[in-house]
């Protein structure tokens, strides 16, 4: 019986699977592998021990949005416009919208310099990915959508390899973790802001709410879902680690310098191999693909959700206009955005996660009390527990947020 009994378990865990894996792998898109490149290769093991407490932020506050997408069957758009109101909910859309945008364009700069290190043009890698994607959400339904995003998600191991390859000394790498650096250098606190940055991030808030629900997940579902949402913020870190690993072994610890994980890629070559090198460039590429798809999609979700139009991958384009509509929309203008010659795609990548920082301190007060609201939430609500650590996360965001804002008055540079 208790072998069935597990069994059972473990079936039901793989048919819920999913969310919050998916959602925090693509966390690590090309905006944030450029800057975990950067911060192994410019502070070496230092920013290492960040990628704890951003676990702990990671995963408690997808575990409120996906317990709110499974309890309310809604996505965090629609809660919004519900509880504080169509203009407050109007506000959160407009900026995350901006927020998408600017990294909607990363993800095409990424695929753009991804294929660019296997020969290929720009002119010919970014319509080709813009429309692989467009077919991809447009074409499938939302299993086979589901199935692709989660293959995406394995072949992040691609990192893992190359931090292997680097041949990093193993106890230093345990001492930073143990023993952090914390320094009061301006373009320390910077590089910490972004790793925080393109980590937690407000339309993740959006995303793992809305694919919860598209889901169909339920109350009785919440234990898998933990398990999915924990795994996930676990994973993402994981490869985070091996990102700035490889980096830090090589580039760092040769004194090279970088501006992108294209350059990254081309680094590692010389100082850790060919194969490390292009396993590095082909996670680049899957990165940036898959949130190429993502961006848009979680853009096209919220704003249905807000606003009450049709939303869902099970839906054909004629059933929901806008919803695809505007995830068409999205690809197709960031596509045309990397283009534009003599483009700074760097400030591209980096620029979002301003707005990022600035936005997600407001998500959060959102999510925060919609979660804890039992009219929403009945006997689903937050614990104390979460709360606390969900607010702590906010205020040290804020406080971030200010220094990231004021790093221009220090004439500090993400490069």
């Amino acid at each position: 019986m208790r072998r069935h009994a597990g069994k059972f378990r473990l079936a039901a865990l793989f048919a819920i699977l999913g969310p919050g894996i998916i959602n925090a792998s693509s966390d690590n898109d090309a905006a944030g592998i450029t800057t975990y490149s950067l911060a192994g290769a410019r502070h070496g093991l230092a920013l290492l021990w960040v990628l704890i407490p951003v676990t702990i932020s990671l995963a408690v506050t997808a575990e409120m949005g996906a317990r709110m997408g499974a309890v309310t069957g809604k996505g965090l758009g629609a809660i919004i416009r519900e509880k504080f109101g169509a203009r407050w909910a109007a506000f959160a859309i407009l900026v995350m919208l901006v927020a998408n945008f600017g990294t909607t364009t990363a993800e095409f700069a990424g695929i753009s310099t991804s294929l660019g290190i296997f020969g290929m043009s720009r002119f010919i890698a970014v319509p080709v990915g813009a429309i692989a994607v467009w077919l991809l959400i447009t074409r499938f339904d939302y299993r086979r959508v589901h199935r692709v995003f989660l293959i995406s998600s394995a072949l992040y191991l691609t990192y893992v390899a190359s931090g292997f390859l680097a041949k990093p000394d193993w106890s230093h790498v345990f001492e930073s973790m143990v023993r952090p650096t914390i320094s009061a250098d301006p373009n320390y606190i910077l590089m910490v802001v972004a790793v925080i940055g393109t980590t937690v991030t407000p339309w993740g808030q959006f995303f793992i709410q809305s694919y919860t629900a598209d889901k169909r997940a339920k109350p009785e579902d919440l234990s898998y879902l933990r398990a999915d949402v924990y795994i996930g913020s676990v994973f993402v870190s994981f490869i985070a680690f091996f990102i700035i690993l490889a980096c830090a072994a090589t580039i760092h610890r040769a004194g090279l310098t970088i501006s992108e994980a294209a350059d990254a890629a081309r680094a590692l070559m010389p100082l850790a191999g060919k194969f490390a090198s292009l396993l590095f460039a082909f996670g680049l590429l899957n990165a940036s693909l898959l949130g190429a798809a993502i961006l848009p999609l979680t853009s096209a979700y919220a704003t249905c959700e807000t606003f009450g139009w049709e939303s869902g991958l099970d839906k054909r384009p004629r059933e929901a206009p806008i919803f695809f509509g505007l995830f068409t929309f999205f690809i197709a203008a960031a596509s045309l955005v990397v283009l534009i010659p003599h483009l700074p795609l760097l400030q591209i990548m980096f620029l979002p996660q301003v707005l990022n920082g600035i936005l997600l301190p407001i998500i959060l007060v959102f999510v925060v009390k919609a979660s804890s609201d039992a009219d929403f939430m009945g006997r689903y609500t937050n614990s104390r527990s979460f709360n606390v650590i969900a607010i702590i996360t906010a205020a040290v965001l804020i406080i971030l947020t200010i220094l990231l804002l004021g790093a221009p008055l220090f004439h500090i540079s993400p490069v």
